[in-house]
């Protein structure tokens, strides 16, 4: 504390000190209410539990993805193949359909 110029012994106060000191002496006042601190243990095991329900979510989404990531390479030869087999039975179409074509226009040309 700070002691005035003029006059040693008497400590000088400004008006925010001593609203502190009042407030400090008020019961209650500073600490928090049973009723707001439940409300605050409430908010924080809400908050919690919340965070361990996201981290619950994360794992499963993760594992999830992990699981269509082994399926997807497990199933890339079988896809290649049928791709390929693919391929072939639409050059084998057309393969045909020239055939018929020529077929038709040979037969075309006889009624003529």
């Amino acid at each position: 504390m700070t002691e005035t110029f003029w006059e040693p012994g008497v400590e000088e106060q400004s008006p925010a000190g001593s609203q502190l000191q009042e407030q400090a002496t008020a019961p209650g006042s500073l600490a928090l209410s049973s009723d707001d601190f439940k409300s605050l243990e409430e908010r924080i095991l809400r908050a919690v539990d919340m965070v361990k329900r996201e981290r619950l979510a994360r794992t499963a989404a993760e594992e999830r993805a992990t699981q269509a990531e082994a399926q997807l390479h497990e199933q890339a030869p079988r896809i290649a193949q049928l791709e390929k087999e693919l391929h072939t039975l639409q050059t084998e179409r057309n393969h045909v359909r020239q055939r018929i074509e020529r077929l038709l226009a040979q037969l075309d040309a006889l009624e003529l």
